[in-house]
Order: C-alpha cells, then structure tokens, then sequence
C-alpha cells in the first residue's frame, strides 16, 4: 500500500539567519502524517528568485505535492512567485480576482506593493473556496502559501482534506535493551516486512526502559503481525510491558 509523497520549502532569509524559528515545517510535517502522506524532503531556501527556480520544478516533478511557506507578501523580498514562474517558464501575471479582494480589503490604502500579492504564476489556481478571505495559489502540484504560521494554519485547514489518504497505523513499543543489541532485530523485521516503517529512540532515565520503538504501516494486518513477530524474537524481559495498542488512524506519534 504505498504512500503519497509530500516535499516542503520554506522560504526566508530571516530563517537561514536564525532571526525566525521556522514553525511552518514541523506543523505540515504533523498534518500531513496525519493524513496520511508521507513528507520526504524539507528545504529551505533564501530568498533568491534563481535558487526558487532551480529547487522547486524537481522537488515537483518528484513528489506528488510541494508545500512551499514564505516570500508571498509586499515587500522586496518576496520573491516566491517569480522564482516559481522562472522555474517552470512561464511569466508572472495579475490575478483579477485576487486584485478584486486586495482593493476591497484595502480600501484607498491600497498601494502598488500590495498589489504585488495579486501576482501569481500564470495557469496557478485559486482554492480554499469562501472558507478563506484570500485563497491559496497552487500552480500545478505546488501549493503556495505565506510564511506567517497563523495564516499558513488557518488556509491548510481549509483544503487539508484535498490530501487525505489511506492513514499510516502507529504502534509504540518500550524495549529495555541496549539499541546496539536491538538493531539486529530491527533489520530482520525490516527484512521480514518491507513495507513497514520502524523507529528506534534511545531513552535516558527516568524513562525505566532503553529504547522506544515505533512501528508504522498502512496495512494493519501487516501492523499487527510485525508487534508479534519483535515480541517473539526479541529476549526475554527485553519488552516492558505488552505493546501497546495500535492509535486511531492518522494520530500522530507519541513524543514522550
């Protein structure tokens, strides 16, 4: 059962500079597990129109959707969208309607700059419907949003269903044994289930146990055939406790 494949840009000078913690990635990262999409890359980038150019179009041609955060606003800096349209070879034009909501929200403070927000790569889309004062632009698969994380949160909860899937199925396990000695085990169960996904954490008291597992499967058949499969093989008085039950479908991990 295989899964769809999520890469996200963040786009900022200020985040490459450490003057803005970037909160837009882990957030995407979170909804979009839980959806059940797999997020394979994350890349930062300034704000160079040459460098949106180079990194995107592959990133689009590579996974089935992009996620690009920042550089949509009024300002110099803003350069997403014509790095974008650089990319894919089309010109930047004025979206009428996105123009149309700029002039009713501003009113007569409306300036050339904020216009410049109305600019999207020509073919982009509109979509987010009346849920959103101002929707989100996607061009082909790549869905541009600003950089601000309220705003950001607020325009993905208004299409996040368009990326729903088949949801991953998380189970934890909480293993006392070194994770050199673990490793071993976790590559025959890797061998044994190939479409499966484990995780090995390293614990530090007071946690009582040395390693946290996690197993992640989108077959929970598959799910629950691995647990039993590390339970057999691994020493005995190695598992505290009984695995613990799989999480509803699509909740995110445990981050104890």
């Amino acid at each position: 059962m295989e899964s769809r494949t999520a890469a996200i840009v963040i786009v900022g000078n200020e985040v490459l500079s450490g003057k803005v913690e970037d909160a837009n990635s882990p957030f995407l990262c979170r909804e979009l597990r839980a959806l059940g999409v797999s997020v394979e890359r994350i890349l930062t980038l300034p704000d160079v129109v040459d460098l949106i150019a180079a990194e995107v179009p592959p990133l689009a041609a590579r996974y089935d959707w992009v996620f690009s955060a920042g550089g949509i606003g009024p300002t110099h800096d803003d350069v997403t969208i014509e790095g974008i349209a650089r990319g894919f070879g089309v010109r930047v034009v004025l979206q009428e309607e996105l123009a149309r909501l700029l002039r009713e929200h501003y009113g007569a403070r409306l300036t050339p700059a904020h216009l410049k927000m109305a600019s999207i790569p020509a073919g982009a889309q509109l979509v987010g419907g009346p849920a959103l004062a101002f929707p989100v632009v996607v061009f082909r698969n790549v869905y541009i949003f600003p950089g601000v994380p309220s705003i950001l949160r607020q325009k993905f909860a208004a299409i996040r269903e368009t990326f729903r899937q088949a949801p991953f199925h998380l189970a934890t396990l909480e293993v006392d044994l070194d994770e050199g000695l673990l490793a071993g085990h976790l590559d025959a169960l890797l061998g044994q289930f190939p479409g499966l996904t484990v995780g090995s954490y390293p614990q530090f008291p007071p946690a009582g146990y040395q390693v946290k597992v996690t197993l992640e499967s989108k077959d929970p058949a598959v799910l629950a055939a691995a647990q039993e499969a590390l339970r057999r093989h691994l020493p005995a008085g190695a598992l505290v406790g009984e695995p613990r039950a799989p999480l509803n479908p699509g909740s995110p991990p445990d981050r104890r």
